[in-house]
């Protein structure tokens, strides 16, 4: 039997491309090229298989234009670069990388919540560009963690790490609020109580997002919600761009309406809003929540998992519309 074809549509571990070479005709893109849609449409006519990363949007016009594709891996837990409903309709199967990067993400949002109140980005800056030339008692001084409250808005898994790290780590009295709320074993666990959205940014010292995006959630946090907010309070994005309206958070930020902004995604990244550039206090990272290396090889044996359990033994792993299975 000749082997299907799949398109590796980003640079990633060699390894991983030593494994789905056992089983599958690969071209990558490990030059980590950037490709239009009509470059991206024609890497992807005439495979089987595609492994991405989240930047690559699978969507009606890919699909129509690629009669042959049967599965789209990513390798993110998160999926908005997928019309779903799309690939169900054409009977291709979508899959993401849940899991394995909950603790790496949560970690990652709790430091990123440290160094926004502590205000470190802004204190470095200030150090290296060799204005530093004596103490004062108020000199970066910021907010406490231990004590204050912690709101959480989406409180899926990695949400309910960053609870337990708040509650058991930090002393914190956490609160949240989603979609739906937590059975009452799973709240004693997180040590966290249920309130509703303005309550939440009424009342919580730092605000950390890690809601998934859809076209529901766009903007979940606006002008309206920043105003809300103490105007001692943080506010932490690790979900994904869009969630915030960018542009409203930095004039807040430059109005000192919030004390700072703590974000590692944005709207229309890898651009960056250029008033976010502007204002000091904002800590900026390059969607590097899960990047350690243990769990990012984890994301890729994932998403191949996914490829060779699907396109080999019709058993994939994560399914995100499971629906094509059955009608296989």
């Amino acid at each position: 039997m000749s082997k299907a074809k799949i398109l590796v549509a980003r640079s990633i571990f060699p390894e991983t491309i030593a494994r789905l070479e056992e089983y599958f005709e690969v071209e990558s893109n490990q030059g980590d090229q950037g490709w239009s849609k009509a470059q991206l449409i024609d890497k992807l006519k005439g495979k089987q298989g595609a492994f991405t990363t989240g930047s690559e949007r699978i969507d009606a016009e890919v699909l129509a234009a690629c009669p042959d594709l049967k599965i789209c891996a990513n390798m993110a837990v998160g999926y908005n670069n997928f019309d779903v409903d799309a690939m169900t309709a054409r009977s291709v199967l979508a899959t993401n990388a849940p899991d394995v990067l909950t603790e790496t993400t949560a970690d990652f949002g709790f430091a990123l919540l440290m160094a926004t109140a502590r205000r470190i980005t802004e204190s470095e800056h200030f150090l290296r560009a060799g204005k530093w030339e004596k103490w004062s008692y108020d000199m970066f001084a910021g907010s406490d963690i231990h004590g204050s409250t912690l709101g959480i808005i989406g409180m899926g898994r990695i949400g309910q790490g960053i609870a337990r790290r708040g509650a058991l780590g930090f002393g914190m009295k956490v609160i949240y609020h989603n979609r739906s709320r937590l059975d009452a074993q799973l709240e004693a666990e997180c040590k966290a109580s249920y309130v509703s959205k303005e309550e939440l940014l009424e009342t919580a010292d730092h605000v950390v997002l890690v809601v998934p995006y859809t076209p529901a959630s766009h903007h979940t946090i606006g002008a309206a919600e920043l105003a809300l907010m103490k105007p001692t309070a943080t506010l932490v994005n690790i979900a994904r761009g869009g969630i915030v309206d960018d542009a409203a958070l930095a004039a807040a930020l430059r109005d000192k309406r919030i004390a700072a902004a703590g974000l590692d995604v944005f709207e229309g990244e890898p651009k960056v809003h250029p008033d976010l550039l502007q204002v000091p206090n904002v800590v900026l990272t390059p969607h590097i929540a899960s990047a350690t290396v243990p769990t990012r090889r984890a994301m890729a044996d994932l998403a191949a998992d996914n490829l060779i359990g699907f396109l080999v033994h019709n058993k994939p792993v994560t399914p995100l519309n499971p629906a094509v299975l059955a009608s296989k």
